[in-house]
């Protein structure tokens, strides 16, 4: 399989940067740049891209690469800080550039490679202090902007190339152009990562691995775990086993549904676990976000074990495991492994074979087409994201299964008209909270003193920044109405207007 190396400097933007790759069909991996010259030179990679990162070149307390690499005769291309790197290791100066440059800037393309199909004058989005003020020998610079004479550059005898902006995001009117031509013009590649070949591969190897012995699944109803069990049902059937633990926290019949798909679409052995009683009798009192999001964790994987205890033989335990899940970050101490709620530890005493990770290769977004592919419901597959402990930190305050009741009516009725009204596309995500806020109301002639619902809305491209949502009037109206009629015990509905940052997505 053809592959480009994300060589990770500590940008924010190295995700972006593989899966923009993979939207080309060419298959992106992200390494920290601690990786020794040996394993890339082993790993045949058809192309290699340096990330951006927060600091300066000339400072020798940042992140640094040996010079060799430049001499592998792989094609390179750098950004951002990428770019200055390739400048400082070139023999090239970088200094404080006597003007920054941030957002979207003016860049004037000349001829290469790089910039085939691309119009002469462009907007890109530029994040920097500092430039390339002598680019190295051997290098031609290949565009500007008013304030960088060297916005871009590129050795093409040595096949590499470096732009002091980010074709990666949105904002770069041809950057998805740029990375086209970096892919197919100046490495070669083919495009030969496609969704239907993952799963056939995916499948045969899964069936190799696990032979007649058995899996166990941690079954939520999110995304990535339904996705691998539809990968791991297409692949050994039966052997497969689902355990779903119902902690009473999801949304309104969400339990049933998932159920009901995995029961009636797949062949394989399903095991629900109701056990919301048990979950508010150990969050009886507690009100501390963490603390809640702790106990339901714990409790969580608890009642799971439990249940695996009583399964007669153990093979195989599977995770839904992404991509983001494990990758080594190149920001600060790049050996440490990020932890996630998608990758657990088994109990001392629960002895597996070993652990299948079937999406370990892939991003939230091909997990999604994967999931299309396999023909898991469009509810499953396009499940807006969902915070592990649920509900729970949606309402603000102690647990108990009134609020729950409250909640789960109220945020259906929300699901309920976006759907009808179809403004839901129009939406990264959107739910209700119940702040534990009580105010005085009128209801047929009535002074009413009960709950208050909060409704959230933000759009975004990769949650790491986020909008509220502008939401029409009347289409709040309606949603207001139908809350305070329909559902008991609220009488007031406000809509929350505040971005990220300076909030959050989720109010706990």
């Amino acid at each position: 399989m053809e592959k480009i190396l994300v060589l990770d400097f500590g940008g924010q933007y190295n995700q972006l940067i593989a899966r923009r790759v993979r939207d080309h069909k060419v298959y992106a991996e992200i390494l920290p740049y601690t990786t020794p010259i040996e394993t890339i030179r082993n790993n045949g990679y058809k192309g290699i891209i340096f990330t951006g990162g927060p600091n300066s070149v000339y400072d020798m307390q940042s992140p640094h690469y040996t010079k060799e690499i430049l001499d592998l005769g792989v094609p390179i291309l750098g950004i951002c800080y990428g770019c200055q790197l390739i400048a400082w290791m070139g023999g090239g100066e970088v200094k404080t550039a006597p003007v920054s440059e941030y957002g979207k800037i003016e860049f004037t393309a000349k001829e290469s490679l790089l910039f085939k199909n691309i119009n002469e004058k462009s907007t890109v989005w530029m994040s920097h202090t500092d430039y390339i003020s002598t680019p190295p020998n051997g290098f031609k610079i290949i565009g500007t902007t008013d304030n960088c004479p060297c916005a871009a550059m590129e050795n093409k005898k040595k096949s590499i190339y470096a732009v002091q902006f980010h074709p990666e995001v949105t904002h770069s009117q041809f950057g998805s152009q740029m990375l086209y031509n970096f892919l197919y013009e100046v490495c070669k590649c083919s495009g030969n990562w496609v969704m239907d070949s993952f799963i056939e591969d995916t499948v045969q190897k899964l069936r190799e691995k696990i032979g007649d012995k058995k899996v166990i699944l941690g079954l939520s109803g999110g995304v990535d775990s339904s996705v691998a069990a539809g990968l791991l049902s297409r692949a050994v059937g039966k052997q497969l086993t689902c355990v779903f633990v119902d902690q009473g926290l999801m949304r309104k019949d969400e339990g049933d549904f998932v159920e009901k798909t995995f029961t009636t679409l797949f062949d394989i052995n399903f095991v629900r676990v109701n056990c919301q009683e048990r979950f508010l009798k150990v969050l009886k009192g507690v009100s501390e976000p963490e603390q809640k999001r702790h106990i339901i964790g714990t409790e969580f994987f608890n009642v799971f074990w439990d249940e695996i205890r009583k399964q007669d033989e153990l093979g195989y335990f599977a995770q839904g495991t992404i991509y983001p899940d494990c990758i080594e970050s190149g920001k600060g101490d790049a050996d440490v492994i990020k932890t996630h709620h998608n990758r657990v530890n088994t109990p001392d005493d629960v002895e597996f074979l070993g652990i299948i990770e079937p999406l370990c290769d892939l991003f939230k977004d091909e997990v999604r087409r994967v999931g299309e592919k396999l023909g898991i419901p469009k509810e499953l597959v396009w499940r807006q994201p969902f915070p592990g402990p649920g509900l729970g930190v949606r309402i603000i305050g102690e647990i108990t299964a009134d609020k729950i009741k409250v909640l789960q009516e109220a945020d259906w009725v929300l699901r309920d008209e976006m759907s009808k009204n179809g403004y839901e596309k129009n939406l990264a995500q959107f739910f209700c909270v119940l702040p534990g806020v009580k105010t005085v109301g009128v209801m047929g002639d009535h002074r009413t003193y009960d709950h208050l619902v909060a409704i959230r809305a933000v759009t975004t491209d990769d949650f790491m920044t986020a909008d509220w949502a502008k939401i029409p009037y009347d289409i709040l109206a309606k949603v207001s109405n139908r809350i305070t009629n329909e559902v008991e015990h609220v009488n007031r509905v406000v809509y929350d207007i505040t971005s990220k940052p300076p909030g959050t997505v989720e109010w706990e």
